[in-house]
């Protein structure tokens, strides 16, 4: 009796960058009650200023090691004055995750969110760009 070991999924192969998911962290992070916008790293503040528009800024997405079906994330929030910085935190990290295994069908083994700043909330009303 043979064995056909080649087995073919019916949805097809899946292929996802890292952009792709930073994309839906980002956007996840950014709907949570108090976040003021996602502080760029280093290198994605160069591209941007080159002209080069980069997806997801603020979020770094690393694959696992067993065929890219599960993913750490960490999410580099500013937060407005007067929020209780761990409950942000607590609903990003829920927020994202159930967002990012939704939308991909990856698995989130981590969320890290490290805060960046803390944005004035005077300055949200007045419109002004000071982070403390």
């Amino acid at each position: 009796m043979s064995v056909n070991s080649n087995i073919e999924s019916i949805k097809g192969d899946r292929s996802m960058t890292q952009g792709f998911v930073a994309q839906y962290a980002a956007e996840a992070a950014l709907q949570i009650d108090g976040v003021y916008e996602l502080k760029p790293s280093f290198a994605v503040a160069l591209k941007e200023k080159s002209g080069v528009v980069h997806e997801g800024k603020g979020v770094r997405v690393v694959f696992g090691d067993s065929g890219k079906e599960n993913v750490s994330i960490t999410v580099y929030p500013i937060i407005y004055y007067g929020m209780v910085i761990p409950e942000v935190a607590w609903s990003i990290q829920e927020k994202v995750k159930k967002d990012v295994e939704r939308f991909t069908g990856l698995d989130v083994e981590s969320v890290d969110v490290y805060v960046c700043g803390i944005k004035d909330s005077e300055d949200k009303l007045e419109g002004g760009e000071k982070i403390v």
